[in-house]
């Protein structure tokens, strides 16, 4: 039977997508990304954020009375909310997969290893509220988030750490990055929490897709060391082909109590690049938004 009416549009069928229906059912979004802004808290080994107007309004004025404005960015590809490629962290001269770090970087750019080959992400995620689990707000500085705290959060929760999941690790260090504490974000002298290497491997025995924190640096920083030693990055990023996220804002989600959520990510298709600005979003189901689609 032609299932086509007369208009010549397809009739309607019962081979709906459910993922659209479950949006017209109503959905909330959490905001897990940093507004970009000049003089933002990040990491000294990369080029800083700067925006401004190379024409405003008025500057060139069109005959009909119309006028643009345009901007020009400069920034470090691991700047503000940010994700890393596996091209961006390599160990004894090898990157993921083993491959020589540098014949893999071709006229400037890395063809195999760069950002543009991570694929969008739609998948589930899970937030692992280390503070609420270990009966505080913030993680103490220099503290090495271990694994009995990522397991401690994932009883409380009941959110267990499954294959392919993209796992945002929360140590209330978020809190630094705006207002007076802003300037003790980078943490060289005090230390920042994070998770050491013992964690790393927790996640990569789990095989997760990426893993992503509230810090500059996703990793435990002694006090004074700064970046002198990375191993969650190598653990990760070279040894397992983890992506890492860095500077995510995890303060709301940890406040509603939303552990568990559609994770959907994006990078720049940056060719070659060895990571991209992102601006990841936490999906829930919420029938009462659905009320609000006009």
């Amino acid at each position: 039977m032609n299932n086509t009416a007369t208009t010549g549009q397809p009739a309607p069928t019962e081979r709906r997508d459910p993922l659209l229906a479950a949006v017209r059912e109503g959905v909330r979004v959490l905001d897990l990304g940093r507004r970009l802004h000049i003089g933002m808290p990040q990491s000294p080994n990369h080029p800083a954020y700067w925006h401004t107007l190379p024409r405003r309004h008025g500057d060139r004025v069109r005959g009909d009375g119309g006028s643009a404005a345009n901007d020009m960015l400069v920034m470090g590809t691991h700047v503000g909310t940010h994700i890393d490629a596996l091209a961006h962290v390599s160990h004894n001269g090898k990157l993921y997969g083993g491959a020589d770090a540098r014949t893999a970087c071709v006229g400037g750019v890395y063809p195999d290893h760069g950002v543009h080959t991570i694929a969008p992400m739609v998948r589930r995620g899970v937030l692992l509220d280390v503070p609420a689990a270990l009966g505080t707000e913030v993680c103490e500085p220099g503290h090495e988030i271990t694994v009995a705290d990522l397991e401690a959060a994932e009883r409380l929760q009941g959110t267990p750490v499954e294959r392919g999941d993209v796992v945002l690790i929360r140590s209330g260090w978020g809190r630094r990055f705006d207002g007076p504490d802003r300037d003790n974000f980078i943490g060289h002298d005090s230390g920042v929490p994070g998770v050491g290497e013992a964690g790393a491997q927790w996640l990569a025995a789990r095989a997760v897709h990426a893993a992503g924190a509230d810090s500059i640096a996703f990793e435990h920083l002694a006090p004074g060391a700064g970046h002198a030693s990375l191993p969650a990055h190598r653990v990760l990023l070279v040894e397992a082909g983890i992506y890492i996220i860095e500077t995510l804002d995890l303060e709301e989600i940890a406040a509603q109590r939303v552990h568990e959520f559609t994770f959907v990510l994006s990078p720049l298709p940056l060719f070659g690049a060895t990571g991209s600005p992102v601006r990841p979003l936490a999906v829930i189901s919420d029938p009462a938004a659905g009320d609000d689609r006009g």
